[in-house]
């Protein structure tokens, strides 16, 4: 079979997928959590579960199509297709996405390549090889530029318009580079200067670092701004770590620009933190951190991180909607803080789920447990940072039936 005839045959049944009416009936859940209205729990598996299978699942040994342009589409689309089985309240939308050439990009964002000592095992650990050495070393950087290669997007477009257009429609993602993880400040500045010395930073160049800290937040503010003023932020730049349908904001559909921030969903999150208290959180990341997330229609703060102690601290987000509850958070007492003030994204421990044996009776329970402290509140459950089922992937689709078991029962 040609690698067009693979990519049509995929994108046809991707297409059929989000042409089901089930999609509109998750687009109204999503908007009943996101908007702070009663309804039950939404249930999401992500932002990880792809770690394992874009190395095991759809590697490259895998895949059918010989071209590299047209693996990258027959993979994006497998993952599709295989989340789709699983059963969770994922909305899958009737386009495709191709984002625009960028002249920066995750490894070189501030101007100089990021570096990484890893594990000679393929999926090892890495650590951070720091760029920012000594603290004359932040002259090295620069501000990302809102830069777009028009010649090589415009030839990506044309390719993924000839290989499926007819059949769902090409999405030109030209939204900024700083948009996530890229935007959240925390995340760059521990690959920049290491994860250890920046704690030490703030005790022994507290200034020094605020000054960092300062130029990393204009530099993200002007790159967003560019992009605006631009007209390149569209209704497909929304970012919050789950589903982007509420009643506040307009809805996603493809090639829908100009947009401001104002209209879309801007995510923010503070892994590196995890071990620094509220007030050092707060000085250090927050204060730079919320005139990004403000520019924005609505946010959402929290990847992996224990925020159990920080809820307070997040209040001071004027747009701030959802906070993420992860498996080292302590639940009952984040839900005591959050209450209905906004949604609770709870994310219980992946390892006692589906990663390491899969005991449905203790996964039922500790579901059940969860739930009955949160009842009430807004609420999502997502299942996230999956690095393995140990060859199982049909945990996944029954964790998400036991998930829906534990709702009807306890919700």
């Amino acid at each position: 079979m040609s690698d067009r005839a693979v990519i049509r045959e995929l994108a046809s049944r991707y297409a059929e997928i989000a042409a089901a009416p089930e999609q509109d009936a998750r687009r109204t859940l999503w908007r009943q959590v996101n908007s702070l209205e009663a309804s039950r729990p939404a249930v999401q598996v992500g932002y990880g579960m792809w770690n394992v299978w874009c190395r095991e699942v759809f590697g490259d040994a895998t895949l059918s199509c010989g071209d590299p342009f047209c693996r990258g589409i027959e993979r994006a689309l497998r993952m599709q297709l295989f989340h789709a089985e699983i059963g969770d309240d994922a909305v899958f939308n009737p386009w495709f996405t191709i984002g625009a050439t960028q002249a920066r990009g995750w490894s070189n964002l501030w101007g100089i390549e990021m570096q990484h000592e890893k594990s000679r095992d393929e999926g090892g650990a890495w650590r951070f090889d720091a760029v920012i050495r000594e603290p004359e070393d932040i002259r090295k950087l620069s501000a990302p530029p809102h830069e777009i290669d028009e010649a090589a997007t415009a030839r990506d477009v044309e390719r993924a318009n000839e290989l499926m257009g007819d059949i769902l429609p090409i999405d030109v993602s030209r939204n900024p580079v700083c948009a996530g993880f890229t935007a959240d400040i925390s995340t760059h500045l521990a690959q920049l200067r290491g994860l250890e010395q920046l704690m030490l930073d703030m005790y022994e160049r507290p200034e020094w670092l605020h000054g960092l800290l300062a130029f990393m937040r204009d530099g993200i503010l002007a790159n967003q701004e560019q992009a605006e003023a631009a007209g390149d932020w569209s209704l497909t730049g929304s970012c919050n770590q789950a589903t982007p349908y509420c009643k506040e904001l307009e809805a996603p559909k493809p090639n829908a620009a100009p947009r401001q921030r104002r209209e879309l969903w801007a995510f923010c999150a503070a892994q590196e933190f995890t071990g620094i208290s509220p007030a050092m959180h707060e000085e250090f990341l927050l204060r730079y951190q919320r005139p990004i997330m403000e520019a924005f229609g609505l946010s959402a703060y929290g990847c992996c991180e224990d925020l159990t102690r920080k809820i307070e601290m997040l209040r001071k987000v004027k747009n701030l909607r959802r906070i993420a509850v992860t498996p080292r958070a302590n639940l009952a007492s984040s839900v005591e803080q959050i209450g209905r003030d906004y949604v609770i994204s709870w994310r219980p421990n992946p390892t006692s789920m589906v990663c390491c044996g899969f005991d449905q009776e203790k996964i039922s329970r500790q579901l059940g447990e969860g739930l009955r402290v949160a009842r009430g509140c807004h609420l999502d459950i997502t299942l996230k940072d999956v690095e393995t089922v140990e060859g199982e992937p049909q945990r996944l689709k029954r964790w998400v039936q036991l998930v829906r078991e534990q709702i009807d029962r306890v919700w």
